[in-house]
């Protein structure tokens, strides 16, 4: 299934996958909110989506997604500008591929995708293991993101249906993982870490 919201990407990306008899087309789409309405109702193995999808964005659809059971991988195909693969991957597409580069490149990247493989052509691995913000917990991500906006432990307790006690243990993981002494530390860490992408 394909989701971008240029129509002339969308229908040109169409022809492409309707011509490769390695893939049947399912559906295309194109916003977020159609794509995840659409998965929902039918099974689809592989799904390219723009990072920029309108309205809810690549980002956001790729974090719905992963809670869902027969959710289908995602590849994002973008812009190679900066940190956008990285911040893919980060999301949990499972692929990633360029739009500078040849309609082979994407095919390809959907095959092998299919196949169980991560396919991100523009990430040096080494740089992945500095970054602490890969260390963490789906939990650990919720609970820095929900920090992040001021809330309280009693607010956050309220908002993540947990005690504050749990609270407090996943707060306590999150400084260690970032290397933080408190909240603010760990706010200020969030924002400059989600800068580079340009993602805010």
């Amino acid at each position: 299934m394909l989701a971008d919201g240029n129509p002339l990407v969308l229908s040109a990306m169409s022809e492409i996958f309707e011509r490769d008899p390695r893939f049947s087309l399912v559906a295309t789409s194109a916003t977020a909110e159609g794509f995840l309405g659409m998965v929902m109702r039918v099974p689809v193995t592989v799904g390219v989506i723009d990072w920029n999808l309108p309205a809810l964005g690549g980002a956001k659809l790729i974090e719905v997604l992963r809670d869902q059971e027969q959710a289908p991988k995602l590849v994002v195909y973008g812009e190679d500008a900066r940190d956008l693969p990285r911040l893919a991957m980060t999301a949990g597409a499972a692929g990633f591929a360029a739009r500078s580069g040849e309609v082979e490149g994407l095919l390809t990247t959907c095959a092998e995708v299919a196949a169980g493989k991560m396919v991100f052509p523009f990430i040096d691995v080494r740089d992945l293991q500095t970054d602490p913000m890969q260390t963490l917990s789906r939990k650990e991500r919720v609970m820095l993101e929900a920090l992040s906006k001021g809330l309280t432990n009693r607010e956050l307790s309220a908002e993540l249906g947990i005690s504050t006690n749990t609270v407090k243990f996943h707060l306590s993981n999150l400084y260690d993982k970032l290397s933080v002494k408190n909240r603010t530390q760990a706010i200020a860490f969030y924002y400059s870490s989600r800068m580079p992408g340009g993602d805010t």
